[in-house]
């Protein structure tokens, strides 16, 4: 069995994963970690829960700590990513390895005062995680530099490209010094992203690892006939009651909202992710899923990339995606880190040729069967149950002696009571990892995240 020690990386990083019951790497890390501490350009190409952060941020620290001073307001490694979620969850994984070394890491993302990024700024950061417009907004009032940045790391840049951030990420590329080492980790690698590694890479290693992120053998596919809209809501209500971890995705903001409350009306613990979401509002829902005390996050496609949680069962689709790339990387939340899960998509009566085209185009094979929201088949595919029907108040708030439920209680069943009692148990989180953490470790004596 390989080891990281045998990979290269310095004796305090290795104790520091041993404590954290982190022993083997996965592939990706086994295969590029040592070409990444030999300086060399690193193309790897994963799908998110690969491993991909140990695999380019544990090379970033080691090459830190072998030289150099940092000064004030220049990082001399930077993490760029999609979305401030994946950029705290980024930093959080490498705060401990960090530390083991003696170095500083930080997170600089949208959504937060930038005041206080700039007193963070202040001392020196080795490691800084950003998101594209944080740090283009830092660098424009002189309090950021990227003058000597010897090493940097393009995290989910295919998403980076869906969304629209290439300009601003080629405009702080261009800012890092060009003889400086970079590493860039896609789901896929054409189009835009070619372009970026054409641009910025010098003679990259390619590392390749894990089929598309909807394929993986651990992972079952179900289109579900619900019907029309009123019955498609009692079959979400009871899908919400289940035990495990869900994630439900909505095609809006407002539907997220509506779904929240809907939810939470019968009795069913959920919370909200979308970008109109206050940074503290995010974190806190990201946290309590984490942790299991919010059990359902309900949210939109750009909200939830990146999100790096590994025992979450089940996946739905109450609306369907538009295309199949979208289909892809909300799936990929799901059967990580060896785990298995279940991935359903809700399809209305007038919705079954557009999922047809999009499922056949994401080279998705997924079983499609009618449904009620108190059927044997979706209690057994989902584990839908039926909820308390007692209230729950926005967080925050004092529930209300007395107040009734404002929606109904879906109708009862008893096949539907009998639930599905699949609830993985959480792979080991990181011990004493700074700030918490909203991304569970890695397994013990198995493989890495």
């Amino acid at each position: 069995m390989t080891t990281f020690k045998d990979l290269g990386l310095p004796l305090p990083i290795v104790r520091e994963l041993q404590r954290q019951g982190i022993t083997e790497p996965f592939p990706i890390q086994e295969a590029a970690i040592p070409d990444a501490l030999a300086g060399r350009d690193v193309l790897g190409r994963g799908p998110t829960g690969s491993g991909k952060t140990f695999t380019f941020g544990l090379p970033m620290l080691t090459r830190l700590a072998e030289s150099g001073v940092t000064r004030p307001g220049h990082p001399r490694a930077l993490v760029l990513t999609p979305t401030r979620e994946l950029a705290v969850q980024v930093r959080e994984r490498l705060d401990a390895p960090a530390n083991a070394l003696g170095l500083r890491t930080l997170d600089v993302v949208g959504g937060v005062n930038i005041n206080r990024h700039i007193r963070s700024l202040a001392a020196p950061v080795d490691l800084l995680v950003a998101t594209p417009g944080r740090a283009q907004d830092l660098l424009d009032q002189g309090i950021l530099h990227f003058d000597e940045v010897s090493v940097t790391a393009l995290d989910e840049a295919d998403q980076m490209a869906d969304m629209g951030f290439l300009p601003q990420v080629r405009r702080l590329m261009d800012r890092t010094p060009k003889t400086g080492q970079r590493l860039l980790f896609s789901a896929t690698l054409d189009g835009d992203v070619q372009k970026l590694i054409d641009r910025y890479l010098t003679d990259p290693v390619t590392h390749s690892t894990a089929p598309v992120e909807a394929s993986v053998d651990t992972m079952e596919h179900h289109r579900l006939l619900v019907g029309d809209r009123d019955e498609r809501n009692d079959i979400i209500l009871r899908i919400g009651a289940r035990e495990g971890k869900t994630i439900m995705f909505m095609r809006t903001k407002h539907g997220v909202d509506r779904q929240v409350k809907k939810l939470r009306r019968v009795g069913v613990e959920a919370a909200g992710l979308h970008g109109d979401k206050g940074q503290s509002t995010r974190t806190n829902a990201l946290a309590g899923f984490s942790d299991g005390s919010v059990p359902v996050l309900v949210a939109t496609d750009i909200a939830a990339r990146g999100i790096d949680i590994h025992d979450v069962s089940l996946v739905v689709h109450v609306d369907p995606p538009a295309e199949h790339k979208a289909y892809l990387h909300r799936a990929g939340r799901t059967a990580r880190a060896g785990n298995s899960g279940t991935v359903v998509t809700l399809v209305m009566d007038e919705q079954r040729k557009e999922v047809e085209g999009m499922m056949r185009k994401a080279g998705v094979e997924a079983p499609e069967v009618r449904v009620t929201a108190d059927s044997d088949v979706l209690a057994k595919i989902t584990g839908a149950r039926v909820p308390s029907g007692t209230p729950l108040t926005p967080p925050g708030q004092q529930q209300t002696p007395g107040k009734k439920p404002s929606s109904r209680t879906p109708r009862q069943g008893a096949a539907a009571q009998q639930g599905n009692a699949r609830q993985r148990g959480r792979t080991g989180r990181s011990a004493g990892r700074p700030g918490g953490s909203g991304s569970p470790g890695q397994r013990s004596s198995r493989r890495s995240s």
